[in-house]
């Protein structure tokens, strides 16, 4: 999962990195596992925009994953690594020993051939799916239930994994990717290993186009705005007083940097064992 740098042949591709693709052996997606992914331009229901940046990009049709990987003590083959647009990580397709094709995240070990399970029984090797009181402490985990039966929520993009570092009768302690400790019940189902496709966050897009292929709009700075746009426009110039560098903040007043927006007292917090390192 290397990257290749193209040369310099345009001001574009001067500093353009892309994946090579190496590791994907099938470039037509399973047609059972497609559903239509309709585009919302960043707007709610009623047409507003809540997501500002947002809209055109290259059409996609959604790849249906397996997050719960509920297809118990049933051997299952690798038959390909592909490529999926609406995820940083690569997927697997999986064909159970009954027929049934599935998707799943593909782990940076596995191969296409590779057998693999899911279940209480399965064994502890990369890519098979086990209960938490059933995965060795000191292990890498990803696709990390937090409820059981939900499916997988946590530790889910490419090149991450979290970290089983405890576990009593009714909870098991996991250190997410960004540092938080976190308690989550035994029952809940982990994969084992780590992500693949770790070079992800060593592109460089080169360009704006390249942006736009994937959905994200143009952004303006508040501070070339007018002050009937933003707190931060207006001035003579680069105005270090009336708009401009005062304390950062969005169109709405709300401070950018270092205010805590996690509701006080959240129900959750008897869950988090320490807090995420900034």
């Amino acid at each position: 999962m290397p990257l290749r740098k193209l040369k310099p042949i345009t001001p574009g591709t001067r500093f353009y990195s892309v994946s090579t693709f190496e590791e994907i052996t099938k470039s037509v997606p399973e047609k059972s596992l497609l559903a239509p992914l309709k585009k919302t331009g960043g707007r709610n229901n009623t047409g507003r925009i809540t997501s500002r940046h947002r809209g055109g990009g290259h059409k996609r049709r959604y790849r249906i994953i397996d997050f719960k990987r509920d297809k118990y003590d049933i051997n299952a083959r690798v038959e390909a690594i592909e490529y999926d647009p609406n995820r940083t990580v690569r997927i697997a397709l999986l064909k159970y020993d009954d027929g049934e094709m599935r998707y799943i995240l593909a782990p940076a070990s596995i191969r296409v051939g590779d057998m693999l399970q899911s279940g209480e029984n399965a064994e502890i090797r990369d890519g098979n799916a086990l209960p938490l009181y059933r995965i060795p402490v000191g292990s890498f985990i990803h696709n990390v239930e937090m409820k059981p039966g939900k499916g997988g929520q946590l530790a889910r993009s490419a090149g991450t994994a979290a970290v089983l570092v405890a576990r009593d009768e009714k909870y098991a302690q996991i250190k997410l990717p960004s540092s938080e400790v976190r308690m989550v019940p035994v029952r809940c189902f982990a994969t084992i290993g780590v992500l693949g496709n770790a070079d992800h966050e060593n592109i460089s897009y080169g360009k704006a186009g390249r942006m736009i292929w994937l959905g994200v709009r143009p952004q303006t700075r508040g501070m070339a705005m007018n002050p009937v746009d933003h707190p931060m426009g207006g001035g003579e110039g680069r105005s270090k007083s009336g708009g401009g560098r005062q304390h950062p903040r969005s169109p709405w007043g709300q401070l950018a940097k270092g205010l805590k927006t996690r509701k006080k007292h959240k129900p959750s917090d008897k869950y988090i064992v320490r807090r995420r390192v900034k």
